[in-house]
């Protein structure tokens, strides 16, 4: 979609880009998802909310796309781009619509939020 430096795009080195996943208590690689948000929130707060939700949603899903197509023929360095920048991009969202990202992903921090057991044991 966009290079990390372009204006229309949360930078990816803002936050995840090229960190491997983390535990999921709301880090990633020493990065809080909470100062994930803040970072995207001080770098494009403004301008995201310039944008609106709609356009941001069409971006995501963009990006979404570009994952996919990382995953099926891209390097692992094009996916973890790729895994940045929509991880960026869902932060972005969650900043206008209110959503604190670490709240979120809490019911998944001791396994599955259905069964309640890790592994998941749901049919």
């Amino acid at each position: 979609m966009t290079a990390p430096d372009s204006p229309d795009s949360p930078d990816a080195s803002a936050g995840p880009a090229g960190a491997p996943a983390g535990p999921v208590d709301g880090t990633a690689a020493g990065v809080d998802l909470a100062d994930l948000q803040a970072s995207i929130e001080r770098t494009y707060g403004e301008r995201d909310r310039a944008r609106g939700v709609s356009a941001t949603v069409a971006w995501l899903a963009e990006e979404i796309g570009e994952l996919a197509q990382a995953v099926r023929k891209g390097t692992h360095e094009q996916q973890v781009h790729e895994f940045g920048d929509v991880v960026a991009w869902v932060a972005t969202l969650a900043n206008q619509q209110g959503v604190d990202l670490s709240a979120a992903v809490r019911r998944y921090a001791r396994g599955c939020p259905r069964c309640g057991t890790s592994p998941c044991t749901c049919p």
